[in-house]
């Protein structure tokens, strides 16, 4: 069965290391995509600090030359199942952004979802573990990232950031590498409230694999106990894929992409419905897609 993963550092991991991102070895490759049956890799740019806004263009010309097919529409989404693994550019924290009209060029560059912090505070927003939210300028960023159909990620963002965007939201987030806090205990992951929330606007939530978050045991079983809790909480449309691979230690049983489908097969054999497996894999994250990407 074929996925969508809605994270990964490989292509910041590319840039730094001089690697291509077709066949660079890393947990997350092309060549590794294709063979773990992916359909679509949401590729993040991650910057932070002085020199970030130079850094974001120097990492999207990477990108744009690495070769790999963009995802920019439903239709090429979907084309993705029966081709080869598509890529989605996306963001990871927008604190380099200086005025929201920058906005405009990310979103013509085929930025497709975007999150406003990343672990430290910056000038749109606080991060998880800390007791601030949203500032005036995140306001402003929120609203024209939704102007311009971009979906928002709301991954490392406080609580009580996050509680903020969705507090009567209509359009749908992503919560692109978060798991459930009544499983694992941790700052990263989301309040059972969160995750509701996140249900009642119709976004999802993308399983990370990180073992800090997945919390003690096996991996694969860490996995399940994620999935099967955000399905009990919020529904089985609201769980999805996000690795992290790249930007985590390599999980044991799940060192890479190529280990994807023994990952799926798992799953449906601890008694899924096929129904929460598809949507998990490929449907969740492709509704929100459609309806805010077109």
């Amino acid at each position: 069965m074929k996925y969508v993963d809605l994270h990964c550092d490989t292509v910041t991991e590319c840039f730094d290391g001089g690697y291509a991102l077709a066949n660079c070895g890393l947990q997350t490759d092309l060549e590794k995509l294709n063979k773990g049956k992916c359909a679509a890799q949401c590729f993040a740019i991650y910057t932070q600090g002085d020199g970030a806004a130079v850094r974001f263009k120097q990492c999207l010309a990477f990108y744009k030359q690495s070769g790999v097919k963009e995802v920019l529409n439903y239709a090429d989404l979907e084309e993705c199942l029966k081709s080869g693994a598509g890529g989605i550019l996306t963001v990871e924290n927008l604190g380099f952004i200086e005025d929201v009209s920058q906005l405009e060029f990310l979103f013509a560059a085929g930025v497709k979802m975007a999150s406003l912090v990343w672990n430290i505070e910056n000038s749109l927003a606080c991060p998880n573990g800390a007791r601030g939210g949203l500032k005036p300028f995140g306001r402003e960023v929120l609203d024209e990232l939704d102007r311009l159909k971009i979906i928002v990620d709301i991954s490392h963002l406080s609580d009580g950031g996050a509680a903020e965007i969705l507090a009567g939201r209509k359009i749908p987030v992503v919560a692109s590498h978060s798991n459930a806090k009544s499983v694992c205990n941790v700052p990263r992951n989301l309040s059972d409230d969160l995750i509701k929330k996140i249900a009642d606007c119709g976004g999802v939530v993308g399983v990370n694999f990180c073992k800090k978050f997945l919390g003690e045991g096996e991996t694969f079983e860490s996995v399940f106990a994620h999935v099967s809790h955000i399905i009990d909480v919020g529904g089985e449309d609201t769980v999805a894929i996000g690795s992290d691979f790249d930007g985590i230690p390599a999980p044991e049983n799940l060192e890479d992409c190529t280990k994807m489908p023994a990952l799926i097969s798992y799953l449906e054999g601890r008694g899924l419905k096929q129904s929460a497996i598809e949507k998990l894999c490929f449907d969740n994250f492709a509704r929100v897609f459609k309806d805010i990407c077109g």
